[in-house]
């Protein structure tokens, strides 16, 4: 809706904003000069203990030399009261006595009409909680003390109680003179097809009224008192006021408290945000019987840039969990997420609460972990990967999920973190002999327990080794920037590489994760640039020339250097580590064994040899020192 001009300057002018302001804050008289229209208090949006929020009335603005906050007053009505621009308006208008421009004849008709029901919902509600303290409702009163539901929550939370009569909502509404279309308009009763009369819609249950972001009754759910029911809960049907996909259980409050009471928690039901809200934590709010659809996730994320979903410790919970997840993942930002508290089995935050209390639900939410963790546990818990297409299949459902995410920077960092998670899950062990000859597990990514003479030797160092791999690193990484057709056909060795340092494995996972290169990571195109400028680099013929056959060769040439050279490394730590172990004879053929295939390894028909001669002679020299020196001193014990 546009607004005439003039129309918010003339609101300025009527509301000063040290009025609105001061209804949230306690001002520092000391600071302040109310005759000057000067005025200070501790800032409201965090944490401080000295007055460093500063209003100025004669301009109409305030400014936090804290956090550096700043706005008008309807910026500050947004703020601390979580709502939308025109809604600002409307509040400040109220406030100031001013109309708010008329809006088109089709419009105003519309919101007339919406008016009108609304005013039905508020006297059912009036209705509904009137016969919760009658003699019927006796079973209802019961069952809501027993679930900790005292006469202040249940006056907070505005909760009723419909009679099992088949017209008494009806009867009521009619006497006080409703029309009966607008209360069957609004969803409180059911004309039958046959032409009978209409009969109420809630019935021997207890009622909990739904308002929207503005306060209006829009809906109720009921919860039925009758075991034999067909429908534990029961909510209104989609009305011109209701919309159940675009609707949250206690929005309103929550939006209030959002930030300032923790953290932004969606679960499942009423009952939950009730035991939430009355335990401490007010920022609770629930979807209405259904998944959460799209549009109540961005009414979520309005609310709080990182919610955390506690659904309930069951299968149907981790199914709806996974669904939203799902639903999630194209619509992720770097200023958007969730987390998911994983709630114990068959329990929901109320059970939680009552048996652990708000430090057992706090715990709880404070280990609330990220979608990543979520959606790789989805993908391993409860598989077995013992075989090549099983992992195969993992990595293809990673890649489906990683698709998904839209911004290419964020699907970056979630390829890093599932790499991560893949590599820690996969790392391979293998058997030892611990004391007294019994049996356990060393994993290979510890360091080996050499001997003296064996961490003298130059292979122990690795200096050499860690420079020439680097290299190679570097050149096959430049070799892949500056032909980036080959990244795809190169794709399982790159996969297959890790890199020394953070900035070549932030542009590995780049390429990876095929992202283009302007989108690359901020650290990923540091490294990229930087590689490209290096001596070595600029001198190699498969980066200073288009000859992409050269490129293809020189990459299976640099990839196989590589690996076989670190798969050697794996082969010599484990020997060293089995020779603290066990006096094996077969040992020192397997040293040799690595030494002869590092040799064969390092042999290129690409001329290269005399470069790295000197490192194979020194490498095959420590070798044979650190097999002679480590078997004699096994021999010796």
């Amino acid at each position: 809706m546009s607004l005439p001009p003039g129309f918010l300057d003339e609101l300025r002018n009527r509301v000063p904003i040290s009025s609105v302001v001061g209804r949230k804050v306690t001002w520092d008289m000391r600071k302040s000069n109310q005759a000057k229209g000067d005025f200070w208090a501790p800032c409201p949006f965090h944490q401080e203990k000295s007055a460093s929020f500063h209003v100025d009335d004669r301009k109409g603005f305030y400014y936090c030399f804290g956090c550096h906050a700043k706005g008008d007053t309807l910026k500050f009505l947004q703020e601390v009261e979580n709502i939308g621009f025109m809604e600002a308006v409307e509040m400040l208008a109220r406030e100031a006595g001013m109309t708010m421009p008329a809006r088109d004849p089709r419009a105003a008709e519309k919101a007339d009409r919406l008016g009108e029901l609304a005013e039905v919902m508020e006297a059912a509600l009036r209705f509904f909680r009137l016969q919760l303290n009658s003699g019927a409702a006796a079973q209802a009163r019961d069952y809501l003390q027993g679930r900790g539901l005292g006469e202040e929550a249940r006056a907070s939370f505005e909760i009723g109680f419909a009679p099992p009569a088949r017209h008494a909502l009806w009867r009521h509404l009619t006497g006080a003179g409703v029309a009966p279309a607008k209360i069957i308009e609004a969803g409180l009763a059911i004309a039958p097809d046959d032409g009978s009369a209409p009969y109420d819609r809630f019935r021997g249950r207890i009622i909990f009224p739904i308002r929207d972001a503005r306060g209006r009754c829009i809906a109720f759910g009921g919860r039925a008192m009758d075991p034999n029911d067909r429908a534990k809960y029961l909510n209104s049907p989609e009305t011109p006021l209701f919309d159940k996909g675009r609707s949250l259980y206690n929005i309103g409050a929550a939006r209030s408290a959002a930030g300032k009471h923790g953290p932004l928690i969606v679960a499942e039901g009423y009952m939950d945000v009730i035991a939430l809200v009355m335990a401490g934590f007010k920022a609770a709010v629930a979807p209405l019987g259904t998944a959460i659809t799209e549009d109540q996730l961005r009414m979520i994320w309005r609310l709080s840039p990182e919610p955390v979903i506690a659904l309930d410790g069951d299968t149907a919970g981790l199914r709806a969990g996974h669904r939203l997840m799902d639903l999630a993942l194209p619509l992720l930002s770097a200023s958007q997420s969730l987390r998911f508290c994983l709630l114990p089995e068959k329990m929901d935050p109320d059970d939680v609460l009552r048996t652990g209390g708000a430090a057992a639900m706090g715990k709880l939410i404070d280990g609330a972990v990220p979608l990543v963790q979520l959606l790789w546990r989805r993908e391993t818990e409860g598989q077995v990967f013992d075989s090549p297409e099983r992992r195969a299949a993992l990595d293809a459902r990673l890649r489906a999920a990683l698709g998904k995410i839209a911004d290419p920077g964020l699907r970056g960092h979630y390829a890093e973190e599932l790499r991560r998670l893949q590599a820690e899950f996969f790392r391979p062990q293998r058997p030892m002999r611990g004391k007294g000859g019994k049996a356990g597990f060393l994993r290979r990514d510890l360091p080996a327990h050499a001997l003296p003479a064996t961490r003298a030797t130059l292979l122990a160092s690795g200096t050499s080794g860690d420079v020439a791999e680097r290299m190679r690193e570097e050149i096959i990484l430049a070799i892949l920037l500056t032909h980036p057709d080959l990244q795809r056909e190169f794709m399982p060795e790159l996969d297959r590489t890790v890199m020394q340092s953070d900035g070549a494995e932030a542009l590995r996972h780049a390429m990876l994760e095929e992202i283009p290169a302007a989108h690359y990571p901020a650290l990923a195109q540091a490294e990229a640039a930087r590689i490209l400028a290096l001596g070595h680099v600029t001198i190699a013929p498969p980066v200073r020339q288009a000859d992409i056959a050269l490129a293809r060769n020189c990459l299976a040439e640099e990839f196989a250097k590589l690996l076989s050279r670190r798969g050697v490394a794996m082969e010599l730590r484990e020997a060293a580590e089995d020779l603290t172990q066990l006096a094996d004879e077969g040992l020192t053929w397997r040293l040799r064994q690595a030494a002869e295939s590092r040799n064969r390894a390092e042999r290129s028909r690409l001329s290269d040899s005399a470069d790295l001669g000197e490192d194979r002679d020194s490498l095959s020299s420590a070798l044979q020192q650190m097999i002679e020196s480590e078997v004699w001193v096994k021999r010796k014990k």
